[in-house]
């Protein structure tokens, strides 16, 4: 039996897709939360100083996206042809544009630029979030193909760290979006997940 060591910050963030991934495919691994003062140590350790990592039977995996892929192929959550296997990837990626854009939300900022830099961030989101919702009605209430695959499951496991940065009532305007992540959300092993997880801010 294979053995999986997910190691990544004590938050969501980045790593709660993969997190999502495993739960669904019933793999069992371990969440190795690091808190943040134990970082520095930890961090010339990882290949390109950077988590989240994933080591399966002793070789170590890096880059989200990259980890999201090994596991859709392993989880057959990729389509069922090129199409398919095209729009899968092309989703996944352009969710984690959409990641990118929230996470240059700049906390520290003055009160001024603060607000002008969310309205920008807020305005952008909704273009993506426009964009994805049809994708959702136009394809039976997935991302691709009328079924699940790993773009829905991926949206579903960033949506706690958008709702930290957006506000949890981000998903009103944006029914299908939301009725996605509640069937995400509702399959037995992301349920565990969710159930059982730590709570964190994001």
């Amino acid at each position: 039996m294979s053995s999986y060591k997910l190691t990544y910050f004590a938050i969501a963030g980045l790593a709660e897709p993969i997190r999502f991934l495993l739960s669904y495919g019933g793999i069992d691994y371990e969440d190795n939360r690091v808190p943040h003062e134990n970082w520095p140590a930890i961090k010339p350790q990882t290949p390109f100083g950077q988590v989240p990592i994933l080591e399966v039977d002793g070789k170590t995996l890096y880059q989200s996206n990259a980890i999201v892929r090994f596991l859709a192929y392993k989880l057959k959550l990729f389509g069922s042809s090129e199409s398919e296997h095209f729009e899968v990837d092309a989703h996944v990626e352009t969710i984690g544009d959409l990641r990118s854009l929230l996470f240059t939300w700049n906390w520290a900022e003055t009160p001024e630029n603060k607000i002008a830099k969310e309205a920008e961030i807020r305005k952008k989101a909704a273009f993506y979030l426009g964009k994805l919702e049809a994708s959702v009605k136009e394809n039976g209430g997935y991302f691709v193909g009328g079924k699940l695959s790993a773009a829905d499951i991926v949206f579903a496991g960033f949506n706690y760290v958008f709702s930290y940065i957006l506000g949890n009532e981000f998903l009103a305007d944006y029914p299908n979006l939301k009725n996605l992540v509640e069937k995400v959300n509702a399959l037995p092993g992301i349920k565990s997940h969710i159930d059982k997880r730590p709570k964190t801010l994001c």
